[in-house]
């Protein structure tokens, strides 16, 4: 039974963290460790994240320099044989979900799943609109980020800590860095997570494109890269139309 390294970031956020907590200490698979890295919370995140002091490993709260700082102080913590971040907001999709992930099969370098998304009123809005791949490496976000963070459980030791010099998708980095490593990586085939859309990438999503293009300008080269972002376009038109023409 490997340890699981669960880390949640959160900042005044009283509404969902609760539910996030919950996720996980109902998990049926127990050799998990529970970490929860707060920002200083002002708005009574703290009293509820208290109500479960004696379930969770560590809990930390001081000012951060934003959300991938935050992570970083997660990941310096973790002592188990593997990381998930599940922020808050976010849910590990079910009781039986990180037992049936590590059943799936033993001794990979990363697991991952499907995410299914959910609105501001927790309302399901289905899977994810970039279908989790069949077979998952490295050049796999050449098209688009196709796994997101909460759908990914990687080995500690193939780690390194997020690269602060982006501010919205410093996760894409992050997940290339640790493929790049892998030797076995395994699709779980079932949904892992359930995601709160309208976080900070999204807030922020010029910024965030940007960010993007230059992290896959530095793995695939900015040729390639400007003629996937043709495709992806493309794809994308063809998803709003039929999207369209499904709700008309």
């Amino acid at each position: 039974m490997p340890k699981l390294t669960v880390i949640t970031i959160v900042y005044n956020n009283v509404r969902d963290i609760e539910r996030t907590i919950n996720s996980v200490l109902k998990q049926t698979y127990k050799n998990i460790e529970y970490i929860i890295v707060d920002g200083k919370s002002t708005d009574g995140t703290l009293a509820v994240i208290a109500k479960y002091k004696e379930r969770i490993s560590r809990i930390i709260s001081e000012p951060d320099k934003g959300i991938y700082d935050a992570m970083n102080k997660g990941l310096a913590l973790a002592t188990g044989d593997y990381i998930l971040f599940m922020n808050s907001g976010d849910e590990i999709y079910d009781e039986q979900t990180v037992e049936d992930v590590f059943d799936s099969s033993p001794g990979a370098d990363i697991y991952y799943g499907e995410t299914e998304m959910f609105n501001d009123n927790w309302e399901s809005l289905g899977r994810r609109r970039h279908e989790a791949p069949e077979i998952f490496n490295w050049k796999s976000f050449q098209f688009g980020m196709n796994i997101s963070h909460q759908a990914i459980y990687v080995r500690r030791s193939i780690t390194e800590p997020y690269d602060l010099k982006y501010k919205y998708s410093s996760d894409i980095d992050w997940i290339i860095k640790s493929a790049k490593k892998a030797s076995n990586i395994v699709n779980v085939h079932r949904y892992v997570a359930k995601y709160l859309v309208g976080g900070m990438s999204k807030k922020k999503h010029r910024e965030s494109l940007k960010e993007r293009f230059e992290i896959f300008t530095k793995y695939y080269g900015l040729i390639p890269n400007v003629l996937n972002h043709i495709f992806i376009a493309g794809n994308l038109a063809i998803y709003f139309i039929k999207h369209r023409r499904t709700n008309d």
